[in-house]
């Protein structure tokens, strides 16, 4: 200190921090102003943003104002150096904390864009906001005057026994990293594993994926788990899908009236279904001469999985009903038993298995 405080040094520095005050009052409004007409526009970066800068913008003006009033002040070399580094750091910190969140933002939109649901791979979110916080922290320990060369090696061999006592945790970690990206599975999805586990993909994190099914539960998978299994993703390559419905019809039957009923059946369902694809071309297959009945199967198209449960519904009773007042027979499995006497001589010849308490059964 160069010589003693007076009352001139204190005005002058409570002026500074006032000044800082009333600078950080009127960004931050600004900047709610901004919010709203932020809200207006389709593009979702531009919250990100003026969200982050909410934070960031007062507490730079604040700084700045604690900054002017320390070299207002008669501080000396070393005081001053210290508040300096101390105010620099500080503001370093805010802008790190605004600049994470602004870029695990963006990833997290540029994720909602590309899979088109409101999930989001939290996975790629939380790297990204720990490797520039990480980055942030260094740098304003650098400011400071702390040699962070030290720090690196204790990090680097205090990191090699962390890896080792977790394995699992990051043989998960690196599973979920290469499930999205080889975009084998995206949030949204409609996966099947071969376990039996099954439903939409809510998110993808850092340990596991979590699985909606269709009764509104939650399943949680392990990503290494998910990476070794063998799986059915019915989004990929395209949501829409093919549903295969399987119908009899009587021997007796028309099969050419069968085919154009059951095709009119079919485009009536998908014009008038939600869930169904109304480009869809139907068709119709028939596969089997069954023991009383002629199969085939019905192809319908469907938006979506869980589309097919409410599709297959409304065919069935349409065509059921159509059936009915077109007087096409939909036979069920009819089986012809005789019974006789064992005293009697069978019409066919009887294997003793087929001997049941004094009666045998042909068939």
């Amino acid at each position: 200190m160069n010589r003693d405080l007076v009352l001139h040094d204190w005005l002058v520095a409570g002026i500074a921090l006032a000044a800082g005050g009333v600078a950080a009052l009127l960004l931050r409004g600004l900047l709610r102003w901004l919010a709203k007409h932020a809200l207006r526009t389709r593009w979702s970066g531009d919250d990100i943003i003026v969200d982050a800068l909410r934070t960031l913008a007062p507490g730079a003006a604040v700084i700045a104002g604690a900054a002017v009033a320390a070299g207002t002040l008669p501080l000396t070399t070393r005081i001053s150096g210290f508040v300096n580094a101390s105010l620099t750091a500080l503001l370093i910190l805010f802008a790190t904390f605004s600049a994470a969140r602004v870029i695990a933002g963006l990833v997290q939109s540029v994720a909602q864009s590309r899979t088109g649901v409101a999930g989001s791979a939290t996975i790629f979110v939380n790297i990204t906001r720990i490797v520039v916080l990480t980055m942030g922290v260094l740098v304003a320990l650098e400011t400071m005057g702390v040699s962070i060369a030290p720090l690196l090696t204790a990090l680097g061999v205090g990191g090699l026994a962390v890896a080792l006592a977790l394995q699992d945790t990051l043989a998960n970690l690196f599973a979920g990293v290469h499930i999205l990206a080889s975009k084998t599975v995206q949030p949204g999805d409609y996966i099947r594993l071969s376990s039996g586990e099954e439903g939409y993909v809510v998110d993808i994190n850092w340990r596991n994926t979590v699985v909606r099914n269709l009764s509104n539960n939650l399943v949680i998978i392990p990503n290494g788990r998910l990476a070794k299994t063998n799986m059915t993703n019915y989004t990929q390559p395209e949501q829409q899908l093919s549903l295969l419905v399987q119908v009899g019809v009587g021997y007796e039957s028309d099969l050419e009236h069968v085919e154009r009923v059951t095709l009119e059946v079919v485009d009536s369902v998908m014009t008038d279904t939600n869930g169904a694809v109304p480009e869809h071309e139907g068709a119709v297959r028939f596969h089997t001469f069954a023991d009383s009945r002629i199969n085939f199967t019905a192809i319908l198209g469907v938006g979506e999985f869980s589309d097919q449960y409410r599709i297959k519904h409304e065919f069935i009773k349409r065509l059921h009903q159509r059936f009915r007042e077109e007087g096409i027979s939909i036979p069920a499995p009819a089986r012809t038993v005789a019974l006789r006497r064992e005293d009697a001589p069978p019409a066919h010849p009887v294997l003793p298995h087929q001997r049941e308490g004094g009666r045998t059964t042909v068939r």
